[in-house]
């Protein structure tokens, strides 16, 4: 990859196709520090690997693993809880999901605002995706508006510490031309939500990745559970 540029970024990097679009814009002029929080997700070896192959990838110059446990602990989302079952995709469905994981952006972003500060970074980048989600009520722009002004308050002054959220408006289906057009690397992202070798394709994490591949008309590189039109 061509030499790093510009100031210093922290990129919130899930090792998901959205983490790794959003870690492709940051890069055309930032240089890169990744990181990939670990909160007892049921996918979490998977993911990580995911995060360290796009680490890689894009010549990040500091990664952290940070654990947050507390969340696992916390309980509540089937993501984190082995005794609540992931659901079935319901793409129609305007109820929050069982996957949701109680305030969890709030949790994430303070972690990288914190680790931001320490290394006199400014954007943190988030991949959040507000339209084509899961509906997740901490993946709005409202909520990272707000979350700015916590920022402000709560850093030193002069910090500028910000957080980007380039996809926030996007379909998935715009942020896997996006990724192609970037050269992102998509086939190193993992999205299931509950398997860690072939994915699902039945979670509401494959079901959108498989309808923003179908908008987009490009084939998902992933292979998923009953064939790649699953």
């Amino acid at each position: 990859m061509a030499e790093p540029l510009g100031e210093l970024a922290v990129v919130l990097v899930s090792g998901g196709m959205d983490s790794c679009v959003a870690a492709a814009l940051a890069a055309r002029s930032h240089r890169l520090a990744f990181l990939h929080l670990d909160y007892g997700q049921r996918t979490e070896a998977r993911e990580r690997k995911a995060f360290h192959d796009l680490a890689d990838h894009f010549g990040a110059e500091a990664r952290m693993v940070a654990d947050t446990d507390h969340l696992r602990r916390i309980g509540g989302s089937s993501l984190t809880d082995p005794g609540i079952p992931v659901p079935e995709a319901d793409l129609a469905s305007t109820a929050i999901p069982s996957s949701y994981v109680p305030f969890r952006n709030a949790n994430i972003l303070s972690m990288a605002v914190s680790w931001a500060e320490a290394l006199g970074a400014r954007p943190v980048f988030i991949g959040a995706v507000e339209e084509d989600s899961s509906g997740y009520p901490d993946c709005r722009a409202a909520f990272f508006n707000a979350f700015g002004e916590v920022i402000r308050l709560g850093t030193r002054p002069g910090s500028g510490i910000r957080i980007e959220t380039p996809l926030i408006r996007m379909r998935k289906s715009e942020i896997i031309r996006t990724g192609i057009e970037l050269g992102a690397p998509l086939h190193l992202t993992w999205s299931c939500y509950q398997a860690e070798d072939v994915a699902c394709g039945r979670c509401d994490s494959c079901a959108l990745r498989l309808r923003g591949f179908r908008e987009a008309g490009v084939v998902d590189p992933l292979p998923y559970a009953g064939g790649p039109a699953a």
